[in-house]
């Protein structure tokens, strides 16, 4: 029997609920009763925790395996469609490898080719750890609750639930802050996902026009048909522009990488380390370009044999792996071409009057603006589970579009304002991913080791997070000053992003 939403919670209440007993794609479920915790007696249940959670009334024990060890979540799920571990790879290719990749050899700049090369190994192996550290801790939850799978926002919710007592009041507080900054970082790769196509347009263009157009005019140009685009609501017509800019970027990168391994100078030519002052811009590219968190727990929990997404060897660390080489290959490589020209995109040092290059930067323009409704999708989704039980069935529709239209001129206004390629990479990397990646995963298993196992001898994964959360912070810290200073300095020079 349902409780009646709007009376208050009584201090322990059991609810089942058969449709969801063994758990689905979109809801983290489970085949035992839910308690809501007492301190939460007097919130209506559809706000409790902002979730479908179970709030549990007290934190259970026992490590990886919690209360019951013969408890296998992976057991419980129900997926229409599992992925094997093949189709995991690939998926975490193509959400790994984006627009990032073309920014590797501006990162490089900010570094120095040699440092550069060593700092972009050390970053890539310290996210790859940090989702092994998420997806580990969502499993040890998954074990302790008897919930079959769980997503980001719902993995951080649940750590603060069975945290020290001092974070239970949290959790739902870092539930929001997690969904926020996904949004927040999703919302802002599609703001540069504009100032991209714009760019590289403008340039095209600009070889058969007399009358040059600002960067501003070709963002509001190129934002105008996806106001239409974005008002599709079912992904599957999204699949054959996901198609195409799928192959289209490869065909992009390929030519390009023809172009950057041509006539190259000699290594000394080039500056091994650069100023500290410029690596906090190193560090929010690399991060903007490595990490796709937002994307690990959801590939995880439609995998047939979620186990093999960890571990060693396993899905994880072949595609992590081989992201990382390549980006490296891409950030060396192309610095070591263009040494101090290096553009935020690597597209935009190609030769203006070659054919060849001019159709790389329509074709990669193309696939970017197809990838904007992609990515435009996850956190549409987000926002309207928030708030599509405050509007009246009557208006949901309308609704849902005026908010899709909104957020479509949301992002052409800060593109607008803020259409300087290389510092707003780095300023969405050190905002948004610093925080998700690695201060977030540290802070979770932190309290999912609390009571049981414990932080080890010496205190180890205390020490251990706690630098991670230190190193978080000041990439956060630092990455958004210098960003911000960057945009500063363009302004000031009376550039504001208005190309030649």
């Amino acid at each position: 029997m349902e409780p009646n939403t709007d009376q208050k919670i009584p201090t322990v209440v059991t609810v089942y609920d058969s449709e969801k007993k063994n758990g689905s794609r979109n809801n983290a479920s489970i085949s035992q009763p839910k308690f809501i915790r007492s301190d939460m007696a007097d919130v209506p249940v559809q706000q409790a925790a902002g979730s479908t959670l179970p709030l549990v009334l007290t934190r259970k024990k026992g490590g990886d395996d919690g209360e019951d060890g013969h408890y296998n979540p992976f057991e419980h799920r129900k997926v229409e469609h599992p992925t094997s571990d093949l189709e995991t790879f690939v998926h975490l290719l193509k959400g790994s490898l984006g627009s990032g990749i073309l920014a590797m050899p501006m990162a490089f700049a900010n570094a120095g080719l040699w440092f550069g090369l060593v700092a972009t190994f050390a970053v890539g192996t310290l996210c790859t750890y940090c989702v092994h550290v998420l997806v580990k801790c969502a499993h040890i939850l998954c074990r302790r609750r008897k919930i079959p799978m769980m997503g980001f926002a719902d993995v951080a919710e649940q750590a603060f639930l069975d945290g020290p007592p001092s974070l239970n009041r949290w959790s739902r507080f870092i539930r929001f802050m997690v969904n926020t900054f996904l949004v927040i970082d999703l919302l802002g790769c599609c703001c540069i996902y504009l100032v991209f196509v714009a760019t590289n347009v403008q340039q095209v263009v600009g070889v058969y026009m007399d009358t040059q157009l600002s960067v501003r005019l070709w963002i509001v140009i190129v934002s105008a048909p996806l106001v239409f685009m974005c008002l599709v609501r079912n992904l599957k017509f999204l699949t054959p522009f996901s198609m195409i800019a799928n192959i289209l970027m490869f065909v992009g990168i390929v030519i390009t990488f023809v172009y950057m391994f041509s006539d190259l100078p000699a290594p000394s030519e080039r500056a091994g380390i650069v100023p500290p002052t410029q690596w906090p811009l190193f560090f929010g590219t690399v991060i903007f370009a490595l990490e796709g968190i937002g994307v690990v727990m959801s590939l995880e929990n439609d995998m047939k044999n979620p186990n093999h997404f960890i571990g060693c060897p396993s899905v994880l660390n072949f595609g992590m792996g081989l992201v990382i080489g390549l980006y490296t290959l891409v950030g060396f490589f192309g610095f070591l071409k263009y040494g101090d020209d290096t553009e935020a995109s690597i597209t935009l040092n190609l030769p203006l009057e070659d054919k060849l290059a001019q159709s790389v930067k329509l074709m990669i323009a193309i696939a970017i603006f197809f990838t904007f409704t992609l990515q435009f999708y996850v956190p549409v989704s987000i926002l309207w589970k928030g708030i599509e039980g405050k509007i009246p069935a009557a208006r949901q529709n309308i609704s849902e579009y005026a908010m899709r239209v909104g957020l479509v001129f949301l992002c052409c206004g800060i593109a607008v304002a803020l259409p300087n390629l290389g510092p707003f990479i780095s300023l969405i990397g050190a905002v948004c991913l610093s925080t998700l990646g690695m201060i977030v995963p540290a802070v979770i298993e932190l309290a999912v080791y609390y009571e049981d196992p414990g932080f080890g001898r010496f205190k180890w994964r205390l020490w251990k997070n706690s630098g991670l959360i230190l190193f978080g912070i000041i990439g956060f810290v630092t990455g958004t000053y210098v960003s911000i200073r960057e945009f500063q300095a363009e302004f000031n020079n009376g550039h504001g992003g208005d190309a030649q």
